[in-house]
């Protein structure tokens, strides 16, 4: 029999921490502990694991001394504070957040990337942004292959990015539309039913917001090559679940097509969807749910003779979250990597 670790999930309520829950029971994940924590307004939720109702407790009562792993998702201010105090109690935290990502100490990590760099961690592991990671597991194959020089990338993100309280948003503005009422904000700053917007994270003396650069900065660190470069425009879109990209990609010299297809159907983590008859390609509504990346549209590019273009829709909670965090602790484990307290 497998070994069983005590498990701990921060954030637990959010869309990402019932995400996790999911996969945990899905993946069947050896457990033997299961503690679920979030915020004091959240404090005495119950929610079901394997036929099992677990209470909710606040972080503050965790005791990180008898835990093994923490999966967290619960913002970077929650994670500045109780991420190194888990890990300094002995337990290994795979974090969602940005808090940790660009610290040049904790590894950033997708698993069908760069796997070996998670056993250079020293307590936390970083998940790294869901655009990014969408992404990553796009190119990586492509640049195995024949380095990339240079990406521009366009992203259209869904309400879930923002979390559960984003896309119930959506559904209300929806409503209030289509009744002629004036839809509410409060989640975004502006309606996205019905709309669309340059992503509203904050900008940067250059015009880039913080979504933008994650995807430049990040993909750099992953790719391990620091002076990638990375273009992207993220904007969000009126869609419930997952994430669309497109791509285009500059390489120092031609890339056939079917070479480009031939790898992408062999890569872990991708679906290749084309069907140029019917004019078929990756979209959100058949991503959500999904652990693979879907991929499609592949073409070269008309105006580079180097270039390359694809499309990409993947479920921004499950790959782009909560999938990659099971991902990268199940990986600890096959490597022998987390261990289990005395």
């Amino acid at each position: 029999m497998p070994e069983a670790y005590r498990v701990a999930i921060m954030g637990a309520t959010g869309a990402v921490g019932t995400e996790l829950l999911e996969l945990l029971e899905e993946r069947n994940f050896p457990i033997k502990d299961l503690i679920l924590l979030a915020s004091p307004r959240s404090v005495g939720k119950e929610l079901m694991f394997k036929g099992q109702s677990i209470n909710v407790k606040a972080i503050s009562d965790a005791n990180f001394a008898d835990i093994d792993l923490v999966l967290a998702s619960a913002g970077g201010g929650i994670s500045k504070e109780w991420a190194p105090r888990a890990a300094a109690a002995g337990a290994v935290v795979v974090d969602n957040s940005s808090a940790f990502r660009m610290d040049p100490s904790v590894p950033l990590v997708v698993p069908e990337v760069n796997p070996e760099a998670a056993l250079s961690h020293t307590g936390i592991i970083a998940n790294p942004n869901c655009t990014t990671i969408l992404m990553s597991v796009a190119l990586w194959p492509l640049h195995q292959c024949q380095p990339i020089r240079r990406i521009i990338v366009a992203t259209y993100q869904s309400a879930s990015g923002a979390g559960a309280r984003a896309m119930e948003e959506v559904k209300q503005q929806a409503q209030a539309i289509l009744q002629g009422k004036e839809p509410s904000t409060n989640a975004f700053p502006y309606p996205l039913a019905f709309n669309l917007f340059p992503h509203n994270s904050p900008l940067n003396e250059h015009g880039y917001c913080q979504e933008e650069m994650k995807m430049v900065n990040e993909t750099r660190k992953i790719f391990g090559v620091s002076d990638l470069r990375v273009s992207a425009t993220c904007v969000r879109v009126p869609v419930l679940r997952a994430h669309s990209e497109a791509i285009n990609l500059e390489f120092s010299q031609p890339f056939e097509v079917d070479k480009a297809l031939k790898l992408l159907q062999a890569a872990a983590g991708v679906k290749v969807v084309e069907d140029w008859q019917a004019n078929y390609f990756p979209m959100p509504i058949e991503a959500s749910g999904q652990d693979d990346v879907l991929v499609g549209r592949v073409r070269r590019d008309l105006s580079h003779e180097c270039g390359l273009e694809l499309w990409l829709s993947g479920d921004q909670i499950r790959k782009g979250a909560a999938l990659n965090a099971v991902q990268i602790a199940e990986l600890l484990i096959s490597k022998q990597a987390l261990k289990i307290k005395a």
